[in-house]
């Protein structure tokens, strides 16, 4: 794999023009008007395809920077900037799409740039009218405005002021008065929040709603998926593996949860439980921001040649920002600049077990990101989202052996946790895209008939639930700081999707890890150059939507779980 010595900060990015993007598109469709030949048209594809790269540098330059400092007027009047115009360029990207699928020398461009592009773009052609240009910025408006209410968080705890991954820490800190108490502290945010937090929502929900009929939809999930680019399984495949969770993984989530509380003497796992497996506390990592750093490059080194090389890119080459810092958004994600080919890893540290889980599983969307970098088309470079989780979650797997490096004698701890917190974050994914389901079935329900909605949701999928005393939740309110029920709907469940598939990786590396480590770097340099199960059973595994996915998994858990 060839390297770069390329730094983050010598990036250039060219802030685009409407009338200048008019003109490149007018440019293309001018030479495919001339062209007389495949080959003139596959030449013309490939500019077009130079031109996104370049925007999706600048859409992803403008969105970062916001997110690392969501109070820099600077960054805000960019990324508003880009809400702006990013629905105008849809509109050409689009109309493009549209000639190049009815175009004759379409089975010519096909033999050249494969069929699944065509699919990808039918998808795109049927989720998309200048008609709801307007309704686009807006929902991008009100996105922005969720990040950064949650970004504003400054909660006093503990004579200190905390944002709400500050606060992760204590959520889990082996005195249970200590994470009961914030808890309460972390909802307190929410339960203030609350009329904001449902007034984006609705606000959103209703908007989604408007664009769906405008397209000819009968409510939203059929424009969802078609936004999500589902174009090998639908939402029959969907519901039915839901139900598989139900039946198959919740009675083992359950079990954790009760070993859980045997282990730290509870009667009655209460919410403030849930994340804590043992008396002594959660394993935590054994140093700081730059120690992790350190011990990822030994691991990735000696898992694998390309991934260790790539690391020591993207750290010398500045292209990871992990700091926790008052203003900048939560979460952790990967981006892209594909001109470069190099991917960017956002998160934020805070001193637990997640910071190792995040930090791996964006560079799995990273690895994968480099290793497409040079597919014919920027379409290819990034599967859709539930084979991209794959990538992601495979690498957490497959690091497991490299753990000691991080957490010393409490490795072993540390892989029952990450195996069980997989288990019981199933039945969660899927309640997030059930909760969805019925929000946009229903998109003239009330806030309060929301909150129900996640009532009834958690019941089937979560019943061991208890949340005591904290108001918030108990109200229904737990889905409103998940940050993809309002940016990315009907995301959350690929991450569930991808589970599956990754917990197969891992059963099985139990027992050929090196063949194992093949098939994954395999997939991840296949891109998205075919469909989510065409992928997965590429990489040897079964699709999530086959019957008894999970049976052998589940099994392989309880025995090394002692469940």
């Amino acid at each position: 794999m060839q390297q770069t010595s390329l730094d983050f900060s010598e990036i250039r990015i060219e802030t685009p023009t409407f009338d200048g993007v008019r003109g490149e598109y007018a440019a293309l469709d001018a030479a495919l008007d001339a062209a007389k030949t495949p080959g003139d048209h596959e030449t013309t594809v490939r500019r077009w395809d130079a031109l996104r790269r370049r925007l999706n540098d600048w859409e992803s330059y403008a969105n970062l920077r916001f997110e690392q400092d969501s109070r820099n007027p600077e960054f805000k009047a960019a990324r508003d900037y880009c809400d702006e115009l990013s629905p105008k360029l849809t509109t050409l990207d689009v109309a493009l799409k549209r000639r190049l699928l009815a175009d004759a020398q379409r089975p010519a461009l096909e033999r050249t740039f494969g069929t699944t592009a065509f699919a990808l773009w039918e998808a795109d052609v049927t989720a998309f009218e200048p008609a709801i240009e307007q309704e686009l910025i807006q929902e991008a408006k009100l996105c922005a405005q969720y990040t950064e209410l949650i970004a504003s968080a400054a909660i006093d705890f503990e004579d200190k002021q905390q944002n709400l991954a500050g606060l992760a820490p204590f959520r889990e800190d082996a005195d249970r008065e200590r994470r009961h108490r914030a808890e309460r502290a972390f909802w307190s945010f929410y339960g203030t929040n609350r009329a904001e937090l449902d007034r984006i929502y609705d606000e959103l929900v209703k908007l989604r709603h408007r664009m769906a009929r405008t397209l000819g939809y009968e409510n939203y999930i059929g424009l969802g998926y078609k936004r999500m680019h589902r174009i090998d399984y639908d939402q029959r495949n969907v519901e039915r593996y839901r139900d598989q969770i139900a039946r198959d993984v919740v009675p083992l989530a359950q079990r954790i949860v009760q070993g859980r509380a045997k282990r730290l003497g509870v009667v009655g796992p209460m919410f403030w439980d849930e994340k804590i497996s043992d008396p002594r506390g959660n394993a935590r990592p054994k140093g700081d921001l730059a120690w992790i750093l350190a011990r990822c490059q030994e691991a990735f080194d000696a898992m694998h040649p390309e991934l260790g090389a790539f690391f020591r890119t993207m750290v010398s080459g500045h292209f990871i920002d992990m700091e926790n810092r008052a203003g900048k958004a939560g979460g952790g994600f990967c981006t892209s600049f594909p001109t470069v080919g190099m991917p960017f890893i956002f998160g934020n540290f805070n001193g637990t077990a997640h910071d190792v889980e995040v930090l791996v599983h964006e560079m799995g969307h990273a690895f994968q990101c480099y290793r497409s970098r040079s597919l014919p088309l920027t379409d290819y470079l990034w599967p859709t989202s539930e084979s991209a989780e794959i990538d992601s979650m495979g690498l957490e797997y497959l690091a497991h052996p490299q753990m000691e490096r991080f957490f010393g004698d409490t490795a072993d701890r540390f892989r029952a946790e990450h195996l069980s917190d997989a288990f019981l974050f199933l039945p969660y994914g899927v309640a997030v895209d059930h909760f969805q389901h019925l929000v946009y079935a229903n998109p003239d329900a009330t806030p309060a008939e929301r909150h129900q909605m996640w009532q009834q949701v958690e019941r089937r999928y979560l019943p061991w639930r208890d949340y005591g005393d904290l108001a918030y939740p108990s109200a229904g309110g737990l889905w409103q700081e998940k940050r993809h029920i309002y940016h990315s709907p009907f995301y959350y469940i690929d991450y569930t999707l991808a589970q599956c598939c990754a917990l197969q990786f891992w059963a099985r590396s139990r027992t050929d890890y090196r063949g194992t480590l093949d098939d994954y770097a395999a997939l991840c340099g296949r891109g998205g150059e075919v469909p989510f199960q065409t992928l997965v059973r590429g990489a040897k595994l079964k699709s999530p939507f086959d019957e008894g996915v999970l049976t052998g998994v589940v099994a392989e858990a309880r025995s090394v779980l002692g469940l």
